[in-house]
């Protein structure tokens, strides 16, 4: 049996292979709230063989989405919504994840098809927050430094969108601290200028994403698993790096995360990144090795002997898929058919699974 398609067991969890569904913003949400777009987005992906979804990023806040139209789970509406999705993903034993997210200074941004830079307030943009009143680029809102009441707020906003998560089905849950977005921004000298207890050294810097950790972890159940997702490296000199990822890996595992999810790269504009074939799964490889927490290797993972490979070589223990998924929503089913596993088509769509002969039954 390839690796790719063996259980993934997390606590009392266990995923039915090693492939994820990556977060990817969809930008279709009106006031945090899930429609049409997203049952037929994340119904379609559900059919497709994939172990786990996790969803895109949901807000802890009005003020801390990327965008106007992203989802949030700061209201018990918005969980609600969201039931019919996690049920029906669960009915194709798919395991329902979710991602929850606090843009920080990246926040009250336009969908990507609209431009870029701040939504003016008034078109409905709001003034982001941050470690420190640093815009990310020219042209973008300068953002309010949080205070360390402001702190405990996004701690607090962290823990009760967890417990919506909970409520409305989800059996993951993840910390999005990557993609520079308000955790990773604490985490690195280049956007966090602080010179009290959540500022300077390593230590000061990563307290947020670990009181954020510990607080979700401790009203998360325990039979269920909690990943964090990090941007490994900024890709910068002097910004945050591997082996500040790896220190906090441990400290995270220290804390009851289960996964670290790894990816790179966000937090500035300009950032010089060799993109490429798997370009990240080194970080995945490094941390796994050091830290012996369970990783998920993203980025460019396209083929399904490369996914074997990364599992089979140790360098990862789960294939988060985003793009790709995009393009081909049954990916999961056609690795399976080409490593010469037998997966379990939905039944309603069985024999497109049997080849060509099945051109000869009628189909209606």
């Amino acid at each position: 049996m390839p690796t790719l398609f063996t259980p993934f067991k997390l606590r009392g969890l266990t995923l039915p292979n090693r492939i994820a569904v990556s977060p990817m913003c969809q930008y279709q949400a009106e006031d945090g709230l899930v429609n049409e777009w997203h049952q037929v987005h994340y119904g379609g992906l559900a059919q497709g063989g994939a172990g786990l979804i996790l969803t895109e990023a949901a807000a802890v806040a009005p003020e801390a989405r990327i965008s106007p139209n992203d989802l949030g789970l700061w209201s018990d509406a918005q969980a609600e919504a969201l039931i019919p999705i996690t049920r029906f993903m669960a009915a194709q034993g798919v395991v329902p994840g979710v991602q929850l997210a606090h843009a920080g200074r990246k926040a009250s941004n336009p969908a990507p098809w609209k431009g870029s830079g701040s939504v003016p307030l008034t078109a409905g943009g709001w003034v982001p927050v941050a470690p420190s009143a640093l815009p990310f680029d020219a042209g973008w809102t300068v953002p309010t430094a949080l205070d360390e009441a402001g702190i405990a707020w996004v701690v607090a906003a962290f823990v009760a969108a967890a417990r919506r998560a909970l409520a409305a089905g989800f059996q993951v849950a993840e910390i999005h601290a990557a993609h520079g977005y308000l955790l990773h921004q604490f985490l690195s000298p280049l956007t966090n200028l602080r010179t009290d207890r959540y500022g300077g050294s390593f230590e000061n810097r990563t307290r947020l994403a670990r009181e954020v950790v510990a607080a979700v972890r401790a009203a998360w159940p325990e039979r269920l698993p909690l990943f964090v997702r990090l941007s490994a490296t900024d890709w910068v000199d002097g910004g945050w790096d591997l082996e500040q990822s790896v220190q906090l890996a441990e400290a995270l595992k220290g804390l009851g995360a289960d996964l670290v999810d790894c990816s790179s790269g966000g937090l500035v504009p300009g950032a010089k990144i060799p993109v490429g074939p798997g370009y990240q799964v080194p970080f995945a490889a490094r941390i796994r090795a050091a830290t012996g927490v369970p990783t998920g290797a993203v980025g460019l993972i396209t083929e399904s002997r490369q996914a074997e490979q990364i599992l089979a070589e140790g360098s990862a223990d789960l294939i988060l898929l985003g793009r790709e998924l995009l393009r081909d929503p049954r990916w999961p089913l056609r690795a399976a058919q080409e490593l010469g596993v037998e997966a379990p088509w939905p039944a309603s769509y069985i024999r497109a699974a049997r080849g060509p002969a099945v051109l000869r039954q009628p189909l209606g």
